[in-house]
């Protein structure tokens, strides 16, 4: 996978993202980061790449210009079309699906805005893909970016030594993830689960399994809507809400 970030702070993508997994998986070259900078092409001597907006109200636009002879210095190296993500309060909201679904992309473009915004037609000219992380304001989009790189890259074959972790994971199946314990057995005054201490794995799976079953029901409900759960379970989670209500 190829990541490509235009933005006005390439500093802040490099220095977020190649340290822990993400950096050892750039180190391997299983992913590659290039984080480019706009101002590099803008034909503003100043070096500015953002003006007033027509039609006036408050704040700057960044400009068309800047923004696209910069992705053209990506694109134009590449012997694919690379899908292009704009981050935006406006777009789509990111989700572990549309992690997997991105992780298939031979490489991705993302542009990062500041301001109050990106003039449109340069939007309408390389965007392939507006994404939101959440219904909430950031100053730019470096945070949601490095956020997207970052979920996507699990996905990916290698980043994680162990394959099993992105499986696990919350919203891998759709659930959330049940609660993890480590050493000491007894750690002030609170027990591990005895089950985890059983050696049984199969009771143990069955378990980790009823607690992302009970976890999901108790604090993100709406999961279970689209969630694979089976008859079974879905009676088990009826009895286990009943169960609680009464207490």
């Amino acid at each position: 996978m190829d990541y490509y970030v235009l933005t006005l702070f390439p500093e802040m993508i490099e220095q977020g993202l190649n340290t822990s997994i993400i950096g050892r998986a750039i180190e391997e070259e299983i992913l590659s980061l290039t984080a480019v900078n706009i101002r590099d092409y803008t034909n503003s001597k100043h070096g500015r790449c953002d003006d007033y907006p027509y039609g006036g109200g408050a704040g700057m636009v960044m400009q068309a210009q800047p923004i696209y002879d910069a992705y053209r210095s990506v694109a134009d190296g590449l012997d694919y079309k690379p899908r292009v993500v704009y981050l935006t309060p406006q777009g789509r909201v990111f989700n572990q699906e549309m992690a997997k679904e991105f992780a298939l992309s031979e490489g991705i473009v993302f542009l990062c805005g500041h301001y109050e915004g990106v003039d449109e037609r340069v939007l309408e000219e390389i965007v392939t893909d507006e994404v939101s992380v959440g219904d909430f304001v950031l100053t730019g989009g470096e945070l949601p970016a490095m956020c997207m790189i970052d979920a996507i890259s699990r996905m990916i074959p290698g980043v994680l030594h162990n394959e099993e972790s992105a499986e696990d994971d919350s919203f891998g199946d759709g659930l959330l993830e049940g609660p993890q314990y480590s050493r000491p057995a007894v750690w002030n005054g609170r027990e591990v689960p005895p089950i985890l201490l059983s050696g049984d794995h199969a009771k143990v799976d069955a378990w980790r399994r009823e607690q992302a079953l009970m976890r999901t029901a108790d604090r993100r409900p709406d999961l279970l809507e689209t969630a694979a759960v089976s008859p079974k379970e879905h009676a088990f989670i009826q009895n286990y809400l009943a169960n609680k209500n009464k207490v």
